[in-house]
């Protein structure tokens, strides 16, 4: 059974509390066949001290964002997914407003997939790219 974008959005908001991404009130906004977006306030909790957007808090972001869609991507009754790698390239300092990642597809696999995750701000310039590497794994019966 297919499960509509409000259910998989309403699923998205129900696994994130009491997580990371309730504490960084990141959340998970459109999806499509083929991708996953999500947004985070940039406020002084995800500040690094001289006041901009902490690169850490960005890479939390597209790794829930990538996360979350290898998960809807794949059978949760048989497997959990977990990352393995993630890359940042940081290119625009952000100091307020939102950001946006955009979560898609370069290689959806059995066993590993690799997500292109494009964060953005408000006005739609490019902040950062990442890369994310998940791995399905099998439950354990």
């Amino acid at each position: 059974m297919q499960l509509s974008k409000e259910d998989i959005l309403a699923q998205a908001k129900l696994v994130s509390k009491n997580t990371l991404m309730e504490t960084l009130s990141i959340e998970m906004i459109d999806y499509g066949e083929d991708f996953l977006v999500a947004r985070m306030p940039v406020t002084p909790r995800v500040h690094q001290p001289d006041g901009v957007l902490h690169g850490g808090a960005t890479a939390a972001l597209a790794e829930s964002v990538g996360s979350f869609a290898a998960h809807i991507f794949i059978d949760i009754e048989q497997f959990f997914v977990r990352g393995i790698e993630i890359t940042a390239n940081h290119l625009k300092s952000v100091k307020e407003g939102f950001i946006y990642a955009k979560a898609t597809f370069i290689h959806k696999g059995r066993t590993t997939q690799l997500l292109d995750i494009r964060i953005t701000d408000e006005h739609d310039n490019l902040v950062s790219v990442c890369k994310l590497t998940t791995i399905a794994l099998p439950k354990q019966k």
